[in-house]
């Protein structure tokens, strides 16, 4: 039997006006790919009859199915605003905004499919050399806004992320792999963003996850759409190179740098007493 979801005030009554949540969600909803605790699920449905709430993630939806959503309950009905990708996939109430993909940036005029090779060639033969104490597999992830690139590789177990999350604060090695990476292609504008245990992102440049509230202020010039002055944003890698950083520091936006979700969960308990 499908999950009954609650009814939640429509978006222009809610107790606290012009107001949203927004939310990274390794490390700040969840610990990274795991899924929210109950208690987080229901602190974020009590905070959804106060203020319009929402997520932003750099992983595609299928991860935040699995990481926030269960059987029977889209992700996509537990928030207001769903964005993935960091807003290049996005939906409101369930539906479906106008998306942006990294096909359209590898086919444009300033691109090119042979020089989006010379970046993967470069990724890869990288990768190749290093010597580090374990890798699996897919060390790059294609997605519809950009790719993920990983030393160890996504098919790594937990237990293996986090022995390499150590040592790559030891090591620095995704630091010197972005630093290579920016020395090579400096004519792609390309913004590499770490992000979780074992991976960084690389996207065009205006791709990281303030590209969300191009949503929101698109949705705000829309007949009886509603203008968002106060922007909350959750978020635990808000460090420079980290991949909250932009939208942690743009100055639309209040941050809030989490060290984990129950750090998340006291700090919402003492602004919305939820």
């Amino acid at each position: 039997m499908a999950s009954t979801t609650p009814a939640y005030p429509p978006l222009e009554d809610r107790p606290i006006k012009n107001t949203i949540v927004l939310f990274d969600v390794d490390g700040t909803l969840s610990l990274a790919r795991q899924k929210a605790t109950p208690e987080m699920l229901a602190t974020l449905a009590a905070l959804r009859q106060k203020v319009a709430i929402g997520y932003v993630g750099g992983s595609d939806l299928s991860k935040q199915e699995e990481q926030l959503g269960n059987p029977g309950c889209s992700v996509k009905t537990l928030f207001d605003f769903s964005f993935s990708e960091n807003g290049l996939k996005a939906w409101k109430l369930g539906q479906e905004l106008k998306s942006t993909t990294f096909e359209d940036w590898i086919n444009s005029a300033e691109v090119g499919e042979d020089k989006y090779q010379e970046l993967v060639d470069f990724i890869l033969t990288y990768i190749a050399g290093l010597r580090i104490p374990k890798k699996r597999g897919t060390f790059i992830e294609f997605r519809s806004g950009m790719i993920n690139v990983s030393p160890i590789g996504r098919n790594a177990s937990t237990q293996q992320r986090n022995e390499f999350e150590q040592y790559d604060h030891q090591y620095g090695i995704r630091a010197t792999f972005i630093k290579a990476l920016m020395e090579r292609f400096p004519e792609l504008k390309l913004t590499y963003s770490v992000g979780g245990q074992i991976s960084f992102d690389v996207f065009p440049t205006g791709w990281d996850k303030t590209f969300c509230l191009r949503h929101l202020e698109d949705e705000a010039k829309k007949p009886s759409g509603i203008e968002y002055t106060t922007i909350h944003f959750f978020g635990d890698k808000t460090y420079k190179g980290g991949n909250d950083y932009e939208i942690y520091t743009d100055s639309r936006v209040t941050g809030h740098s989490v060290k984990d979700p129950n750090d998340t969960l006291r700090i919402l308990k003492e602004l919305f007493d939820v």
